[in-house]
């Protein structure tokens, strides 16, 4: 192996797994929506009062058919330039039958299912089932970041959880997740930001610090706060996602 001798220059100036989570209503569907060139999966049929590019999807069966579909677009020449899972938690929920499928495949998981109330993974004695939760809502994340688009965006809403900062339990604002998830998914992601509303306008925060965890790899989105939409007096909505995303 060769081992460098001069520094090399950054290989990406824009994120490509990005996560924004806020409080529910904050408008980020809205925003997401009018990304140019964006493919919204609506996970939790949140999509019917926006316009711009959504599908639904129910299920991981659905997710599979979408991943089709997108292999037969990219045959064709055609790929999106981004794409969205809305949300986050609503996946969690959904790929519960998949974790369950992952466990089966296990030689202590191939019965199970043939006992009444087998039909919850979480139910696994000492919290084992959350194992098999993570590894589904990997796969699925794994499945869409195989498309080459510019970056995979994964939203959520907000919850407070306690956690032991130098002794003391605070409250800290996190996405939605349940035990190391959350702290996973941080990990994988490039930027993860915390979207609020003040007066007609959206903020997008990746300014680290004080109760939440929000971070950016890129240099022009660390440690800054945007705004990413603002309303005018005629109800007409504006976007700066090329702040987010820069040329």
């Amino acid at each position: 192996m060769e081992l460098p001798i001069k520094p090399k220059t950054p290989a990406r100036k824009n994120p490509s797994f990005m996560i924004l989570f806020s409080k529910p209503k904050a408008g980020k569907t809205t925003a997401l929506s009018l990304l140019e060139d964006n493919l919204i999966i609506d996970l939790e049929n949140g999509s019917d009062f926006v316009g711009g590019l959504t599908v639904k999807a129910d299920s991981t069966s659905d997710l599979v058919e979408i991943k089709k579909s997108l292999i037969e677009m990219k045959d064709k020449g055609k790929q999106y330039k981004y794409i969205t899972l809305d949300t986050a938690t609503a996946l969690e929920d959904m790929v519960g039958d998949l974790a369950i499928k992952i466990y089966k495949e296990t030689p202590m998981g191939a019965k199970y299912g043939t006992k009444p109330g087998e039909d919850n993974i979480k139910k696994l004695p000492n919290g084992a089932g959350y194992l098999y939760i993570r590894e589904a809502y990997e796969r699925v994340i794994n499945m869409l970041k195989q498309f080459p688009t510019e970056c995979l965006i994964l939203t959520g809403h907000v919850a407070d959880k306690m956690i032991n900062k130098n002794g003391e339990e605070v409250s800290e604002m996190q996405l939605d997740l349940s035990g190391k998830l959350g702290r996973i998914m941080y990990s994988r992601a490039d930027a993860v930001g915390f979207m609020y509303r003040e007066g007609n306008t959206c903020k997008l925060n990746f300014n680290g610090g004080g109760d939440m965890i929000v971070e950016a790899r890129a240099d022009h989105l660390r440690g800054k706060e945007f705004i990413l939409s603002e309303m005018d007096d005629k109800g007409k909505i504006k976007t700066y996602w090329d702040k987010i995303f820069i040329k």
